[in-house]
């Protein structure tokens, strides 16, 4: 498969739970989908149904560049995206979506779109991927690996590439540049020409940083390629939809229980571990989180609307 190649703007990353439970929407969690905001772009993965009423609530706009990552073919991660598509139309969006997603994700929009006819007013380029390189970002890049679901599905990372080091406007204004559009180029890693000479941005930028990772693992038992996939990961985003009680109903669904996350998490170093797709016999998941914290100390439970930045 070919590399999306893009070129886009720095920004900061805040991840978004719009819906963090699983198969059944309940009266505190809507269904599977989580947005990844840097700067000004939004990366959405899974779109259950509703998503577009949580998008609403967390007050993230409906035309902004926007790319989708669907995990899988069952309903509860992808039957929000025709009332989310429908929603954005009426709402008069004409930024391109780019949606990527498992073998059969263009036929079950065609399908869609050939039997609703909801007049999308957006360009919309889909891709199908497999256990690859999906995205290479000047940036950042996405990755996908297959977990273990009992149907193809897909788990994601977002690993920012190095990032500058950071400005120093001491320097800058020892070196003559005045404070404005100069300083940002610099910021960027651009060197710049002032009065006849070149200022190279190393003069003025301490060491590059390393970049945040973010990995989310929807719908899978533990299995060795999530945990490769979130080796030194900032935060993984992980299927814990069972306790310990129900470790063989996890095993016969193809999902986690909330301590098997907790070792996924430690076994792959990552540092913050938040366990989502919490099935709706559970009114309150407390227990899920008591078990994890015994084994990853970062540990957080998702409710729908929860923002953490990286």
């Amino acid at each position: 498969m070919s590399v999306k190649k893009v070129i886009n703007g720095m920004g900061f990353l805040e991840i978004i739970f719009l819906g963090t439970g699983g198969s059944l929407p309940t009266k505190k969690r809507n269904l599977p989908s989580i947005v990844v905001r840097r700067g000004a772009e939004i990366i959405m993965f899974d779109c259950g149904e509703g998503t577009q009423k949580q998008l609403i609530h967390a007050k993230i706009g409906i035309n902004k560049k926007m790319k989708i990552l669907i995990t899988h073919m069952h309903g509860d991660h992808v039957l929000g995206l025709p009332g989310l598509f429908q929603s954005m139309s009426l709402l008069g969006r004409d930024k391109k979506i780019e949606l990527y997603g498992p073998k059969g994700i263009i036929d079950f929009i065609e399908s869609i779109e050939r039997t609703v006819k909801y007049g999308r007013t957006f360009e919309l380029e889909i891709f199908e991927v497999s256990e690859d390189e999906v995205i290479d970002d000047q940036e950042y890049k996405i990755l996908s690996t297959n977990t273990d679901h009992g149907i193809l599905c897909l788990a994601y990372s977002i690993e920012e590439k190095d990032k500058p080091g950071r400005f120093n406007p001491i320097k800058a204004k020892d070196l003559g540049i005045p404070k404005g559009p100069l300083w940002k180029k610099l910021q960027l890693g651009n060197n710049i020409k002032i009065k006849g000479n070149v200022v190279r941005s190393s003069e003025v930028l301490g060491p590059k940083r390393p970049g945040s990772k973010i990995v989310y693992a929807t719908d899978t038992k533990p299995c060795e390629s999530v945990t490769n996939l979130a080796k030194n990961a900032d935060v993984l985003i992980h299927d814990s939809t069972f306790d310990e009680d129900r470790k063989e109903k996890a095993e016969e669904y193809g999902h986690s229980t909330a301590s098997q996350a907790a070792n996924v998490a430690k076994k792959s170093n990552a540092t913050k571990l938040v366990l989502i797709h919490i099935s709706a016999i559970y009114e309150d998941a407390e227990n899920l989180l008591k078990q994890a914290l015994k084994i990853h100390k970062k540990t957080i439970l998702a409710h729908d609307l929860m923002k953490i930045k990286v």
